[in-house]
């Protein structure tokens, strides 16, 4: 089954303050001020939503770290780094493969781009499902990093 990526559009709204209500994906940090920060993200950050086939299955954003700002990646000078930010829509879905194929697939997708120099994410330490599925993907933890949101495993991914 393919994975394909399609820009976030208004009439896509509805579907992700559903999403953005469900259990395991406020768990995750994520919340409805996704929705609002749409609007504020400009070409600052890419937000997709990802496609099983016809079936949208999830969310996924990338943003050139070096710009990322707020406090985000202040070292970070390339600016060919592309960060990474994803969760799936619904929790049966969890464990079976499909997260690993979205983050194959995106970053598939954001090497095609040859500006593109190396790829980060940033899970919690304490997420072994979201590290597992990153180091299947071929990211690799680099080390623990403090983020406007808290402490963070540091994991990349190069061209």
């Amino acid at each position: 089954m393919a994975i394909v990526f399609k820009q976030v559009v208004d009439a896509d709204r509805p579907m992700l303050a559903d999403w953005l209500t469900r259990p395991h994906v406020t768990a995750a940090g994520w919340d409805r001020t996704l929705l609002d920060d749409l609007e504020s993200f400009g070409v600052a950050v890419a937000p997709y939503i990802a496609y099983e086939d016809d079936e949208p299955v999830g969310y996924v954003q990338s943003y050139a770290a070096a710009a990322a700002g707020n406090g985000w990646w202040p070292d970070e000078r390339d600016p060919g780094v592309r960060g990474m930010d994803l969760f799936l829509a619904d929790e049966s879905r969890l464990g079976k493969g499909l997260g690993t194929r979205i983050v194959q697939a995106f970053a598939d997708f954001l090497f095609s781009d040859p500006a593109v120099t190396k790829l980060q994410i940033d899970p919690s330490p304490t997420n072994a499902r979201a590290i597992r599925v990153y180091e299947k993907a071929g990211f690799h933890a680099v080390g623990t990093v403090m983020t406007p949101d808290g402490e963070a495993l540091l994991m990349t991914r190069a061209r």
